[in-house]
């Protein structure tokens, strides 16, 4: 099959794709995955969907790469994703059929509500699918009460109160699932344990090597990159853990590269400061006392 993705502009024609009845409304629907038609088997589709999409997965054996790497989804997870990010999905060999849920919102659903911007606060519809929420039982029930609510309620007969009825549900659905996000960065301490430790290793040789000097500092792009997970999620998770936004902690590994240097070797402040990647050793030396509350002769003083 072409590696061209496949774009699905409208929630009708996710239906049609497939292979479910027409939708009951035409800007937002909720699938259940045991009634779609899945994937041959060892096949891959690239997806691009035209709308929001939230999903909860489980029990597929299927491979699904979303942002930087391939996640397998065999328990209760959920991912987001916003208009015009691409999903490419490829089937196992004798896979199981899929269970879960799929909400489908349009874009034209939100407009003139305050959603419509609001929605965009959320981050994790910029999370890599690699990054899904692991639910636990109480809290893949609550999400499901709030879809079954959604559904409800505009299958009924539509009328002046079913926006906002639904706005608010997916609202409570949003803010629910930030909740579970947050608990999330907390519990996972082993895998969060882990990606501290590669995150100092990495800083480590590129404040080892010539890069600093030859490209600067490094940028969000290129660690999350390294790391195999999208910038958003890097900057939650590392601020959760240390209370600290990604230059921060780039900034405090350079302070201790920078004493190292002031410490143990002859160099100059403007030497020092173009090892360091800075054009101009008073920017250097600006950033120093900023962060240490005395200038790299000061520190350096102390030494001698």
């Amino acid at each position: 099959m072409s590696d061209t993705p496949i774009r699905l502009k409208t929630i009708s024609q996710l239906h049609a794709f497939r292979g479910l009845p027409k939708p009951k409304h035409p800007l937002i629907s909720v699938i259940d995955f045991k009634d779609m038609a899945q994937p041959e088997e060892g096949s891959k589709q690239s997806l691009i969907f035209d709308f929001y999409m939230i999903s909860v997965k489980r029990d597929m054996e299927h491979k699904y790469k979303y942002g930087q790497q391939d996640y397998d989804f065999d328990e209760g997870v959920m991912f987001g994703m916003a208009p015009h990010q691409v999903l490419s999905v490829t089937r196992e060999e004798n896979g199981k059929n899929a269970s879960g849920w799929m909400l489908i919102i349009h874009p034209d659903f939100l407009w003139n509500t305050p959603l419509a911007t609001s929605i965009k606060k959320y981050d994790f519809f910029n999370y890599s699918v690699n990054e899904a929420l692991f639910l636990s039982e109480d809290e893949e029930i609550k999400l499901q009460q709030i879809i079954e609510n959604i559904k409800e309620e505009y299958q009924k007969n539509i009328d002046k109160f079913s926006q906002s009825i639904i706005i608010s549900q997916i609202e409570t659905l949003l803010n629910y699932s930030e909740r579970f996000y947050q608990r999330q960065f907390f519990t996972r301490q082993k895998v969060h344990h882990q990606f501290l430790e590669k995150l100092g290793i990495l800083l480590d040789e590129y404040f080892n090597g010539n890069n600093l000097k030859e490209q600067g500092l490094p940028s969000v792009q290129f660690l999350s990159d390294e790391l195999n997970m999208s910038p958003q999620y890097m900057r939650n998770l590392l601020k959760n853990l240390t209370g600290q936004t990604t230059q921060q902690h780039i900034h405090e590994k350079l302070i201790e590269k920078a004493k190292e240097k002031l410490s143990i070797t002859d160099l100059s402040v403007s030497e020092i400061a173009y090892q360091l990647g800075f054009e101009h050793s008073q920017s250097f030396s600006k950033l120093f006392k900023t962060k240490t509350n005395q200038s790299p002769l000061e520190f350096r003083a102390k030494f001698n």
